[in-house]
């Protein structure tokens, strides 16, 4: 396992990864590129070059995860989504980009900017995982029971992994 982040100087971030460690996460962060992929958008050609959404409300519940409903209201919800979700698809699609180009085994140093794209990504990859494997609070209880024969066994200490990267990096920034 990696040492995870610690705290560099003039506010950058020094990451230690194995090549594994990398060779995973890159195919983690690719995974994510695909999932937010960008959205419906109207047919107006003008709605279109300002990444105005049909409004519709996603029905795979990983992405009801990422882009959960702003209101409990589904028309304000959908009006909502509809000038929102293109940007905030964007966003985790640059984030996960700056993960995919700056990850690299050995030890390296993130930019804040970078750290805080990473700190981004890893909790949508955790999302997106934690609601695949209909994660609970009793997560590190499951995985302490489990055992390495179960086939759950590597996705499950893949998202814990990723929750200690996370907490790791939090620690790093803060």
């Amino acid at each position: 396992m990696s040492s995870g982040f610690s705290r560099g100087r003039n506010g950058s971030v020094v990451a230690v990864f194995e090549a594994a460690e990398i060779s995973l996460l890159r195919s983690l962060v690719s995974m994510m590129l695909g999932i937010v992929s960008p959205g419906q958008t109207s047919d107006d050609p003008l709605e279109r070059a300002l990444g105005i959404g049909d409004g519709a409300a996603p029905s795979d519940p990983v992405l009801v995860r990422l882009f959960p409903s702003a209101y409990e209201d589904e028309k304000e919800s959908a009006e909502f989504r509809r000038y929102t979700e293109a940007t905030l698809r964007d966003g985790k699609r640059a984030d996960a980009q700056t993960v995919h180009e700056t990850a690299r085994s050995g030890r390296f140093e993130l930019s804040p900017e970078e750290a805080q794209a990473w700190l981004r990504s890893l909790n949508d990859l955790r999302l997106t995982l934690g609601t695949k494997l209909e994660v609970t609070e009793e997560v590190h209880d499951e995985i302490a029971m489990m055992s390495e024969d179960d086939p759950r066994y590597p996705a499950y200490v893949t998202y814990d992994w990723l929750t200690y990267l996370q907490d790791s990096l939090v620690r790093a920034l803060w």
